[in-house]
């Protein structure tokens, strides 16, 4: 699919503590290579330009992509969102999460594909809303500074209040996407896929 008229670019979001698992659920290994330098490969073949937005700028280096601290501290995914569209010079950017260890390139081009007419393309699978696995037009950072200034860093809130286009399994069907949009947020998740006991990196 193409991704005309849009120019976009990509942002993984790196920035969180992991503060269930214990330790930095980007560098887990499944599949032979960790999560974020699967995730950087898979965006860099849909966009080009990929980029990180972590704190720690120093633990991702090398994977040979711009990092970028959050602008503004402290404002979880939103945050993350915000800095990846204000150093973003294209039309709009696809965000996803530094823990999505099945991230599938025909699903985000679908969803990257979706976005004509709207502010931002989400998947909505099972009633449930996939903003790390979403993408998002530029001016969207208007919004989400403003919802900052006011305290409200409820990530859903944003599709509240631009124009979001929820694709749902009809739309997003023949594709692999509940695997696309899965993370590993539970010691049970990080056993299904874990390489080695030592792929756990950081």
């Amino acid at each position: 699919m193409s991704l005309k008229p849009f120019n976009i670019s990509a942002s993984i979001l790196a920035g969180g503590q992991s503060s269930r698992m214990g330790f930095n659920k980007a560098f887990i290994k499944a599949g032979g290579e960790t999560i974020i330098s699967r995730a950087v490969r898979v965006l860099k073949e849909g966009f080009g330009k990929v980029d990180i937005i972590a704190n720690d700028i120093s633990l991702y280096k090398g994977l040979g992509v711009p990092v970028y601290p959050d602008i503004i501290k402290g404002a979880g995914s939103l945050g993350g969102i915000y800095t990846a569209l204000f150093h973003s010079t294209a039309d709009a950017v696809f965000v996803a999460a530094c823990d999505m260890p099945y991230l599938d390139l025909a699903t985000v081009i679908r969803v990257a594909g979706s976005l004509e007419g709207y502010d931002s393309a989400v998947p909505f699978i099972k009633g449930r809303l996939h903003p790390l696995h979403a993408v998002y037009l530029k001016r969207c950072a208007g919004t989400i500074e403003g919802m900052i200034k006011a305290g409200d860093l409820r990530i859903t809130g944003l599709f509240d209040r631009i124009k979001a286009k929820r694709l749902t399994e009809e739309d997003l069907r023949g594709l692999p996407f509940e695997l696309s949009v899965e993370n590993v947020n539970t010691k049970e998740d990080l056993e299904r896929v874990i390489d080695e006991p030592g792929g756990k990196g950081v």
